[in-house]
């Protein structure tokens, strides 16, 4: 599938995304790289970062080396919850730029709320600052709950325009979707594909894959599309990298729909609630 074909949502500040991105989590060095470079070739134009993944040079250099136009590229990257400060914050958007190489940031994200240190408003208002200095076009976050993100409006004025999450047909994530979207903020799936758990073989989603002749990831993609979430799958292969944009000739049923529904599990998610001993936030 082409560029030309992904649809593309449009944010509430008026810039867009494609309905689909590239994870680069684990992809670090020279094999990141190329790993990055084989995705975009293969259609890919959303490339998912962070500080904390130690690979926004490899990024940077995926992106210059891709011969595809900086232009139709959009570059995330994320604020590690221990940077919070609002200088530290700024300095460490400024870093992330120098790091990858680059003049701007698509979107860059609040890695996580981190609620213990409590900093996460101040951390937001730096996010307000390096858009306005043009360092970043779109600010959003991961990982918050409602009452983070009713507090960052009800304090600053600034909704999120995105919100990216855990979120796969084990843990379908439907209260925080509903109110990304009853505000306007469009939710991203991390880990869209499962980590760490059955997912990829599980028979009620694979019965569906056989009957529409497609694979179990794609299938697991496509509900992604249709609960109108962005996944951010990964992949190092070519035939994987396509087989995981190839989600958007076909359609589920709302029965379809409304089996793997059934497969929500209070133990579906990957982390606890508080995920502070988890790096890579």
């Amino acid at each position: 599938m082409s560029a030309a074909d992904i649809p593309q949502i449009t944010l509430n500040d008026g810039t867009t995304l494609p309905a689909v991105g590239f994870g680069t989590y684990q992809l670090n060095g020279s094999s990141g790289v190329e790993g990055m470079i084989r995705a975009v070739h293969n259609g890919y134009r959303l490339l998912d970062s962070a500080f904390n993944y130690e690979n926004e040079g490899a990024v940077g250099q995926a992106v210059k080396r891709a011969g595809v136009p900086r232009d139709e590229l959009r570059v995330v990257s994320k604020l590690p919850g221990r940077h919070h400060a609002f200088d530290q914050a700024v300095t460490t958007v400024e870093e992330s730029l120098y790091r990858a190489g680059l003049d701007y940031f698509d979107l860059y994200l609040i890695h996580w709320p981190n609620p213990s240190q409590d900093r996460y408003v101040e951390a937001w208002q730096a996010m307000i600052e390096v858009k306005k200095r043009g360092l970043v076009r779109s600010i959003g976050v991961c990982n918050f709950l409602p009452e983070h993100l009713q507090r960052l409006i009800d304090e600053t004025g600034v909704t999120p325009s995105v919100n990216q999450v855990e979120l796969h047909p084990y843990f379908p994530q439907d209260e925080q979707r509903a109110w990304d979207a009853e505000h306007g903020i469009v939710t991203q799936s991390w880990s869209p594909l499962g980590r760490a758990n059955q997912l990829l073989q599980d028979p009620v989603i694979g019965s569906i894959a056989k009957r529409l002749g497609k694979s179990i990831p794609q299938v697991i993609l496509r509900w992604h599309h249709q609960l109108g979430a962005l996944p951010l799958p990964k992949a190092a292969s070519t035939e994987r990298q396509r087989e995981n944009l190839s989600l958007f000739d076909f359609e589920l049923s709302s029965e379809d729909m409304a089996l793997i529904a059934t497969l929500a599990s209070p133990d579906g998610r990957t982390f606890d609630q508080d995920p502070a001993s988890y790096e890579e936030f």
